[in-house]
């Protein structure tokens, strides 16, 4: 997750790790907030990553830290 789009706007910061407040405050447009919403209250962790790139959802599995990690923490 960028804090802008990261296309659009060459310098944007790159997260490893947000609360889920953060993601909430920031208004950052990931998925629906109401989502997010219901991960916070239940504290289910969120690791957002880019499915497009290959094989990046077996490398999490591995346990690779790709993407953010958004949590209670």
């Amino acid at each position: 997750m960028y804090d802008a789009d990261p296309k659009t706007h060459p310098d944007a910061k790159r997260f490893t790790h947000l609360s889920y407040e953060e993601v909430l405050n920031r208004d950052l447009k990931v998925m629906d907030t109401a989502a997010f919403a219901l991960c916070r209250d239940y504290d289910i962790p969120l690791r957002i990553y880019d499915i497009g790139q290959e094989g990046a959802l077996m490398r999490i599995l591995q346990g690779e830290e790709l993407g953010t990690l958004v949590s209670g923490h």
